[in-house]
């Protein structure tokens, strides 16, 4: 981030979040927050988070907001641990006050830890003065959560593992755009259920990697699908691209299913949508479906089809909410809303 982008103490931005397609599950440092195996999204350009960082000399503590209300418990804490992080590389023991507005259900599945640490990864580095290039403030979001590396971008991102155990551990691992072919893909945003989940995704990744006999042949198989979905994306084949996400997604929650004990986030609605999913196909509309850690599906497909997608998952999930997203924007400073 250059110079002239820097504010006086005080910075806003606004991420999106984001989907993956090839998944992150599984730590191999958990401290550094390095992954196993290489992943894969598409940053939405609906659900926006905006944070804004001020710095605030005289104060003893920092000050986190998230809607207008306190942040307490461990997402405070995570919340510190990343200023405390960003006050370290910037040399200043500075506090600052972070406010934070979600436009996307908290700790449900649907990636508002992306959204809201890449925003807060660049807000507070242009606060603290510090000049991060989109590589850099990859690396520094991923401190936060994982998946938020991938926010950084817009489009489609790749997040590299790294080398865990060298010296260089926490440099090699970061997001970076991925090329495309020409085509329009949207996702289908299933919202079965909007509520926190019952256990977090850190605990079930964890319990997944320790417990799971599924867990390493399916990690092993991610890379396979990783380097079938380049091509596929290179190719603008949006039939393999879905037919790549929805094996790796349900080959991950099956990871899940067989730890011990097994975490179980797919519901009643949730296998509703799944099954209207697989009717799209028969009737001939190319539609494929995935999920992160809930019970929230998200479906891609052509642009061209979505509304009629839309309509045919809002008919499964009485009672729940659809929402259809697009490629969107990579993580920005807001000029003039500091």
């Amino acid at each position: 981030m250059s110079a002239e982008h820097r504010s006086n103490g005080s910075a806003t931005a606004v991420a999106h979040p984001n989907i993956a397609l090839i998944k992150y599950w599984g730590k191999s440092d958990e401290q550094l927050v390095l992954p196993r195996t290489d992943s894969l999204s598409m940053t939405l350009d609906i659900f926006p988070t905006t944070t804004r960082v001020r710095l605030v000399p005289e104060a003893e503590h920092d000050e986190v907001t998230l809607g207008g209300a306190p942040l307490e418990g461990e997402a405070r804490r995570r919340v510190v641990a990343f200023l405390d992080l960003v006050r370290e590389r910037a040399g200043s023991s500075q506090r600052a006050v972070v406010a934070t507005e979600n436009t996307v259900p908290t700790g449900a599945g649907l990636a508002s830890s992306a959204s809201g640490f890449a925003a807060l990864a660049v807000a507070a580095s242009a606060a603290y003065g510090l000049d991060s290039d989109p590589t850099a403030l990859s690396r520094l979001a991923r401190r936060g959560s994982g998946s938020a590396s991938r926010s950084v971008f817009g489009d489609f991102a790749i997040w590299h593992a790294g080398r865990p155990g060298e010296a260089d551990a926490d440099l090699s691992s970061y997001a970076e755009p991925v090329t495309t072919g020409e085509f329009d893909p949207a996702l289908v945003i299933a919202v079965v259920n909007a509520g926190p989940k019952a256990v977090s995704s850190r605990a079930a990744m964890r319990r997944t990697v320790d417990t799971s006999p599924l867990y390493e042949p399916w990690a092993a198989s991610s890379k396979d699908d990783l380097a079938e979905m380049r091509e596929a994306l290179l190719k603008g084949d949006l039939d393999a691209v879905g037919e790549i996400a929805e094996r790796n997604a349900l080959g991950m929650h099956a990871t899940m299913l067989a730890a011990r004990p097994a975490v179980r986030y797919l519901s009643a609605p949730t296998l509703t949508v799944l099954d209207s999913v697989l009717q799209l196909r028969r009737d001939g509309v190319p539609a494929y479906a995935t999920m992160d850690a809930g019970p929230n599906v998200k479906v891609l497909c052509h642009r061209k089809d979505a509304e009629r997608v839309a309509a045919v998952v809002r008919g499964a999930v009485p009672g729940g909410s659809v929402h259809v997203a697009g490629p969107g924007p990579g993580a920005r400073l807001l000029n003039g809303a500091a």
